[in-house]
């Protein structure tokens, strides 16, 4: 066997199966994003000049199989073909990188609701976090960010069935599966109050409510990072707030807004967050990123209320000093965004490889 597919060492990592992923790009390539338990060899340069010798001196931990893994599967497979002339057990990532961006993970989400479980599903390869929400045989999907079977194949082992799909936000780094899955189960599309999108949804006006078995959705606007962000409160146990707070930064204002127009949605950010410093602070704060590869560890992303504006309590001193803190701390754009914005706000069905248009880390939190 040369090449085995990211499901393959998906549930090899799910299944914590003994296996060595050896990472052979450059050290820049690592740096924005990589698979959790890899190690690293810089071995980009020797194997792209065609080096036989690229890896003759590398030891090996002894760890079952070794995965090789590149950009997109190209130069892996030279260097798994290198260590398979060294006599090791080695095979090739087909896609690399691209591919693994797809490759998920689930952690059930500790919940103070009778009744009701909640699923977050963790986008290891890309950062972004959906939730799925279950009750008394009827679900809720938040966030949707991977292929719909997913979330179906999920939703039936539990012997739910999908009524409600929901999105926070219009998002900017990755293709929303939110419609697709909406259509393909059936459910009733959710998306906050706008006039962004152009397909049919049911608007959630600040305060609605959605009831799911016996959990129940609120929705609270909190514009800043969009104008139609909005953050949903599941009963009094946790707190889904998209890309307005993460659990350890806050969103940024500046995508498909510039100058002045920045500046007004940085000072709504500081008002959405302050609301939100009113809620209960035993509240589990869900976001809708992280900035790291997400282990295999089934330890769901989650942090109180309170213990998210402890660590961010320097950014409040006053709206003026958080306004100048965060535009002058704003990240790159994500790539492709401004095609990633158009498809979802047409609601099309992409026509390119999405993988592709989604590359690279998420960059919609500011530290």
């Amino acid at each position: 066997m040369g090449d085995i597919t990211v499901e393959t060492l998906r549930d090899w990592l799910a299944e914590h199966k003994p296996v060595t992923v050896l990472d052979v790009r450059a050290q820049e390539d690592r740096d924005q994003w990589s698979i959790p338990g890899s190690i690293h060899v810089n071995a980009y340069g020797s194997l792209k000049q065609g080096r036989g010798d690229a890896l003759a001196d590398i030891e090996i931990p002894a760890r079952g199989p070794i995965v090789t893994v590149c950009g997109h599967g190209k130069l892996s497979r030279i260097a798994a073909e290198q260590l398979r002339a060294r006599g090791m057990d080695a095979v090739s990532l087909i896609g690399g990188m691209q591919a693994w961006s797809l490759a998920w993970n689930v952690a059930e989400v500790p919940l103070a609701v009778s009744g009701a479980r909640l699923l977050q599903i963790r986008r290891t390869g890309k950062g972004c976090l959906s939730y799925i929400l279950g009750s008394e045989g009827s679900a809720a999907v938040v966030d949707a960010s991977l292929e719909p079977s997913v979330y179906a194949r999920l939703a039936e082992a539990h012997g739910w069935r999908i009524r409600y799909v929901l999105d926070t936000h219009v998002h900017a780094d990755h293709f929303s599966r939110s419609k697709i899955l909406a259509e393909e189960s059936g459910a009733t599309l959710l998306l906050p109050e706008q006039h962004r999108v152009h397909f049919d949804f049911s608007p959630l006006s600040d305060g609605a409510a959605v009831q799911v078995g016996s959990a129940a959705f609120s929705a609270l606007r909190t514009p800043g990072h969009t104008v139609e962000s909005t953050c949903y409160l599941l009963n009094d146990s946790c707190l889904m707030t998209g890309d307005t707070l993460f659990l350890g930064a806050v969103g940024r204002p500046d995508l498909h807004a510039k100058g002045s127009e920045a500046r007004e949605r940085a000072s709504l950010l500081f008002r959405s967050l302050c609301r939100l410093r009113l809620l209960p602070q035993h509240l589990l704060v869900l976001p809708a990123h992280t900035s790291m590869p997400v282990e295999f560890d089934g330890v769901p992303l989650a942090e109180s209320l309170e213990d998210v504006f402890a660590r961010l309590s320097d950014w409040f001193t006053s709206e003026d000093g958080f306004v100048t803190r965060l535009l002058s701390r704003l990240p790159p754009e994500p790539p492709n965004y401004l095609q990633i914005v158009d498809l979802n706000e047409r609601g099309d069905s992409p026509t390119m490889d999405v993988t592709e248009l989604e590359a690279g880390a998420n960059r919609c939190a500011v530290y």
